[in-house]
């Protein structure tokens, strides 16, 4: 067994995120690793709330909060979210803490002694009003190009063009409004990626053709139009500050890393995190997983597309230039876009949905499904309420539900409370306990790829062949006449049921709880804590038991109706080419 370090893409802490943002990063690290802690791996799954950079400070001004009170408070308010939608986080820790802050500074100190930082002089907007340098973030004015009024010094919002401060018409500032604008020479630091360009295109050599086809095209086009020396400071209230030690001057003018230098920094920090708050008699070594990592270590990265570049080049750079045993990844799993009715999720125009709000109208469950059944994996998938009630009422209620309820309420009022023993098993039961180890075979293989859409194929046809195997021997019409035979079907059912908690749990864990829990002793324990059943063991369709007690439980998925529907998609927004109600 190895030990699987897996990390999903920080959400930025200015808001509660979107289905999009759970799609292509946090549910199928969740999903990989509850797979894998089924499998038997050791497990380390790390997340974090990403909190420095302008957007944190404008979120925070904009909420009248000091800027660590602000993010405080989001941290806790996504965190509430993650946990309501299931994810198994080891540790989901907070970018600004002291081990990020101290790992971070280390590791540009550890840069700028290897030759590969450097402090240069650029020109920056300056607010005369403010007393400060403006980020381009920071300036606001109509874009030339669409004649939004509302245009950020970096990129149009409206019609998406990237932009420079300059190119603004009527700029200003967003701090206070201020047009009295100044351009002034300030100095910042470089991280020389180009000095690096060699061993970052040998370190992707020697990985990327293990990587899905969008993480390496990605990061392979990165390379070939050539890396481009990067500042990695900013002129930022909050943030990690430049330290005094190694840059005086920068540190007294209250230089802070750029946001992006230090979250992927983070992952390790949050680890160091981990470890710090181990209880009382543990022992948890955070080094072993990130410095001097013995070859045991794994290390997936989970992320959408526009996060390709930064993990792939940027921070592997970073580590690169240290000249220090860190870590690296070895698979990137990145996801497309998830959209909303072809559409871009917008908070400003409240079109689309978000993860609070998603839980409100229907447990986590029915979500993770849909999410993970149209993974956004060789191309973006389009979300839209028609086609979210047509597979969660097929796959969950009628499949899966439909499966569970009708075997175990029928053997309940025939048969009593305990597994069937029936007679001896057949020709229909050999051939489903083949079916069975032929789909989980492809099942486990496709979830080791990290082919989540293809896992979730080979999920649904198994629940679809308990289905098959139960309407074909048809046990309501065998006990009439053939009582034995009747219980050898519910008890082969039963099975299958067990094998589809045990094996679903990754995508649906609540649901999967629920059935675990439907049987108790003999042989209940068991039936509880089962960690996988491979092919072989399923083959067999004989691991619980007759004479193991079981409960009915109430109806697992229950059908979206057209009326919630309908509902929800006035409340939501949609219908519409480009998500434009």
């Amino acid at each position: 067994m190895t030990r699987q370090l897996i990390t999903s893409a920080l959400p930025y802490i200015n808001g509660i995120k979107h289905l999009g943002n759970m799609a292509g990063s946090m549910l199928p690290a969740d999903v990989c690793a509850r797979y894998l802690r089924q499998r038997g791996h050791e497990v380390l799954y790390i997340c974090a709330t990403d909190e420095h950079g302008t957007p944190a400070e404008l979120a925070a001004q904009e909420a009248g909060l000091p800027v660590a009170e602000f993010c405080a408070r989001a941290h806790e308010r996504q965190k509430e979210v993650y946990e309501g939608f299931g994810l198994s986080f080891d540790h989901f820790g907070r970018s600004s803490s002291p081990q990020n802050r101290g790992i971070t500074q280390e590791i540009a100190r550890q840069l700028h002694a290897n030759g590969f930082v450097e402090e240069r002089a650029v020109r920056q907007v300056y607010s005369v009003a403010d007393g400060r340098f403006l980020p381009d973030r920071y300036i606001v004015g109509t874009c030339p190009h669409c004649g939004y009024e509302r245009a950020r010094g970096d990129q149009c919002e409206n019609c998406t063009r990237v932009l420079d401060p300059t190119d603004l018409l009527r700029p200003r500032s967003a701090i206070s409004g201020s047009a009295d604008l100044e351009v002034r020479t300030t100095r910042h630091l470089f991280l020389l990626q180009s000095a690096l360009t060699g061993e970052v295109e040998r370190w992707i050599d020697d990985r990327a053709d293990s990587w899905p086809v969008l993480a390496s095209s990605i990061a392979r086009k990165w390379l070939a139009e050539g890396l481009q020396d990067r500042s990695i400071t900013r002129d930022l209230e909050w943030g990690v500050p430049v330290p005094a030690d190694t840059w005086p001057a920068l540190a007294a003018e209250g230089k802070v890393f750029y946001v992006w230098f230090d979250a992927p920094i983070e992952y390790i920090g949050a680890t160091e995190e981990w470890a710090d708050a181990a209880p009382p008699g543990e022992v948890r070594d955070w080094t072993s997983w990130w410095y001097e990592a013995d070859d045991t270590v794994r290390y997936t990265q989970f992320m959408a597309k526009d996060n390709v570049p930064f993990h792939t080049v940027m921070f592997p750079a970073t580590l690169l230039g240290s000249r220090r045993p860190w870590k690296k990844v070895d698979r990137v799993k990145a996801f497309n876009w998830l959209t909303y009715y072809g559409g871009k999720f917008s908070t400003s125009r409240r079109l689309g949905v978000f993860t609070d709000a998603a839980l409100e109208l229907l447990p986590a469950d029915h979500w993770r499904w849909f999410l993970m059944a149209h993974a956004p994996e060789s191309d973006d998938s389009s979300f839209t309420w028609e086609l979210f009630g047509a597979v969660v009422n097929k796959d969950l209620a009628d499949t899966f539900g439909n499966l569970v309820n009708r075997v175990l309420s029928f053997s309940h009022r025939r048969f009593g409370d305990t597994v069937p023993a029936g007679g001896t098993p057949g020709e229909a039961e050999r051939r489903l306990g083949e079916r069975a180890a032929e789909l989980l075979a492809g099942y486990e293989s496709a979830l080791d790829a990290l082919e989540f859409r293809k896992a979730v194929r080979a999920l649904r046809t198994l629940w679809s062949a308990g289905n098959s195997y139960l309407d074909a021997e048809a046990p309501w019409q065998q006990v009439r006449t053939d009582p034995e035979g009747a219980a050898l079907t519910l008890r082969t059912a039963m099975n299958v049921i067990h094998l589809c908690a045990v094996v679903s749990e990754p995508f649906v864990p609540a649901a999967c709880r629920t059935v675990r829990d439907c049987f108790a002793a003999p042989g209940g324990s068991a039936a509880r804590t089962r960690r996988w059943i491979g092919p072989d063991e399923a083959r067999s369709l004989d691991l619980l038991p007759a004479g193991t007690g079981f409960t009915v439980p109430p109806v697992l998925f229950a059908k979206v109706t057209d009326e919630q529907l309908a509902a929800w998609t006035a409340r939501f927004g949609g219908g519409a080419v480009d998500g434009r109600p």
